[in-house]
């Protein structure tokens, strides 16, 4: 397989803080990958470096193998880089349908009819086609999350980015929500998804990379990762030795 998005010595720092430590990592084209680490380890740090909310002080990011290090945001979510946040952020006052089509004509690009064709076909995908004209602010939090999802997929991204997306659901919730990334893996999305809800996670990634203090401490296959003396020590605040 080849790589679609790479970082490769990526660091950040505000100050005597480095909140982003030398990362290295690929992920292939058609893969999820997961991503865990304790509060404040500089998991949306990472991302915000990926989507270019933040620059980068050392380091290279590539999409595709071209160098987007110093692009703004706007144009590697055109290249196909979207994101969702974990405190979702719709446009409260506009409705669903509206929120939808904002990141299909602003974040893809798309013509007025290919961005209507767009949102319906994500809406229906989602769930949310019946509450298009809800007003987002009337959403539940499962509704919000949703339309964090819709958002993000409007904007026609080859990686996606999920930003603890399932924290706060209820099993039920969280089962059909998993479902849901897991149909959109299946159109070719590759993910990178950040979760403390680990059983969500295991159930959709191939591989999980572990971060504390902005460094990339651990990476491999989901079962070894979640065993490793590094998980249970910092992760799960566990000693090694128990």
């Amino acid at each position: 397989m080849s790589a679609i998005l790479e970082l490769n010595g990526v660091s950040k720092a505000f100050g005597a803080v480095v909140v982003a430590d030398d990362q290295s990592w690929t992920l292939d084209k058609g893969e999820a990958m997961g991503v865990i680490g304790p509060n404040g380890a500089g998991k949306t740090t990472m991302f915000n470096l990926v989507t270019g909310n933040l620059a980068a002080d050392a380091g290279v990011i590539r999409l595709n193998g071209e160098t987007i290090s110093k692009w703004p945001a706007a144009r590697r979510c055109r290249a196909g880089i979207a994101r969702s946040f974990q405190v979702p952020q719709p446009f409260a006052h506009m409705t669903v349908f509206e929120n939808a089509y904002v990141a299909a004509t602003q974040g893809a690009g798309l013509s007025s009819v290919q961005a209507d064709k767009l949102c319906l076909d994500v809406l229906e995908r989602t769930g949310l086609l019946e509450k298009s004209n809800v007003k987002a602010g009337g959403l539940t939090l499962l509704e919000r999350k949703r339309l964090e999802l819709s958002r993000a997929l409007c904007a026609k991204p080859s990686v996606l980015l999920l930003d603890e997306i399932a924290g706060g659901l209820t099993e039920h919730e969280c089962h059909a929500l998993i479902q849901t990334i897991k149909d959109v893996r299946e159109t070719g999305v590759s993910i990178v998804w950040i979760e403390h809800v680990v059983h969500a996670l295991l159930a959709v990634v191939d591989r999980l990379i572990v971060i504390d203090f902005g460094k990339k401490i651990a990476e491999g296959a989901p079962e070894a990762i979640m065993q490793s003396d590094a998980v249970r020590e910092i992760y799960l605040g566990l000693d090694a030795d128990a």
